[in-house]
């Protein structure tokens, strides 16, 4: 197979960890007689030192024209301590996502059993948690009408949702739970919001399509509780676009890193495949920034164009590089192991087949949730 791949490695620790996808990429072009094409790009806060925009015309373009994004972390320090800052990175993200009507956000949080020990909750509430989580990504309140008043003290985000956003990302939902464990929650705040009652009225009517999947209903507020109490209730969660930024980045403190977790955002011409955790600006340059979550991001990149021996093969060198303890800082406190080191590990091992494992029992849900 031939893939054009724009990199987009952005700020603080995303070159470095994309590099390490990379590394993976050209292993399984090697071992499966593929042909990658790959061309960078910048975006976020070197972008606007650049170009004076966080996603510069050129940028979009290439975007438009590869098959899949690799992306990297936004964000720089500069402008997280400036709140008045009038352009700033994530608004290059969220520009990205629009313009390519990424409207799917696939974030899939498994507990590896050989992690388990690094989790900050205990083993019995950990094991066998096993969800992914469906995020809308272009609407509501991130992206609705904005508006501060001119002394500052009254500030307004408008939370607004059609139908047809809410449906078009349901459909996949309900279509990955029934090749899971045909279990899905309704996460919103249908007890306050107009926005949520239209989700739930919207998701309940779909579900009569769907009348082999389990539909639950729960409250942004105790759905963030029962995650932590009992996350292996959950199979797949569907909600909105600020519920689910919050659900999945408590999902990395239940596997115990937030370096451990992949994602995929997919439309219906583009997808992009990212690690969601943030640019941590203070890593930047000290080979300590942990690249699993890039590197599972490109398996998922590779599954999403049927590539599924090739995916496998990178989720089981990245389990090889866990049951070895070849990880960096963040998963085991006293590693030594570096971002280059744990990346050449892993490209390493895609190719060794008496490394390969039982894929079914210790992959991340992969094959069950991204396929679209």
């Amino acid at each position: 197979m031939q893939l054009k791949i724009a990199l987009l490695g952005g700020d603080g620790i995303g070159p470095e960890v994309l590099a390490q996808s990379v590394k993976c990429l050209k292993a399984i072009e090697e071992t499966f007689n593929h042909n990658f094409e790959y061309i960078e790009a910048s975006v976020g806060a070197i972008a606007i030192t650049d170009t004076g925009k966080p996603l510069p015309d050129a940028t979009l373009k290439l975007c438009r024209e590869a098959d899949a994004i690799l992306f990297g972390a936004i964000g720089g320090l500069e402008y997280d301590n400036n709140p008045e800052a009038k352009v700033r990175p994530e608004q290059g993200l969220l520009r990205l996502r629009k313009e390519l009507g990424l409207f799917a956000n696939i974030r899939p949080v498994k507990m590896f059993n050989s992690l388990i020990k690094n989790s900050p909750l205990k083993e019995h509430i950990v094991r066998g948690t096993d969800m992914v989580i469906f995020r809308e990504l272009t609407g509501g309140i991130y992206f609705g009408q904005k508006s501060i008043s001119e002394d500052g003290t009254r500030a307004s985000d408008v939370c607004e949702y059609t139908e047809q956003e809410i449906s078009r990302v349901a459909h996949l939902a309900f279509k990955a739970a029934k090749k899971r464990k045909k279990k899905l929650t309704l996460v919103d705040k249908a007890n306050v919001l107009e926005s949520s009652r239209l989700w739930r009225k919207t998701v309940t009517e779909i579900s009569k399509s769907y009348p082999d999947v389990e539909l639950q209903t729960m409250f942004i507020d105790n759905a963030a509780v029962q995650m932590m109490l009992k996350p292996s209730q959950f199979d797949v969660i569907l909600t909105d676009n600020m519920f689910g930024d919050i659900l999945s980045d408590q999902g990395s403190v239940i596997i115990g890193s937030v370096g451990l977790l992949p994602s995929a955002s997919i439309g219906v011409d583009n997808a992009m495949f990212e690690p969601f955790h943030g640019s941590y600006p203070q890593a930047k340059g000290k080979n300590i920034a942990n690249p699993v979550a890039s590197i599972l991001s490109t398996a998922m990149l590779l599954q999403h164009y049927g590539l599924d021996e090739e995916a496998n093969s990178i989720v089981s060198a990245v389990h090889e590089s866990f049951v070895k303890n070849v990880v960096t800082p963040d998963v085991l406190g006293s590693s030594k192991y570096g971002t280059d080191y744990v990346g050449d590990f892993i490209s390493e091992h895609i190719v060794d087949s008496d490394e390969i494992l039982n894929i079914n029992d210790e992959n991340i849900g992969l094959g069950k949730s991204t396929i679209i």
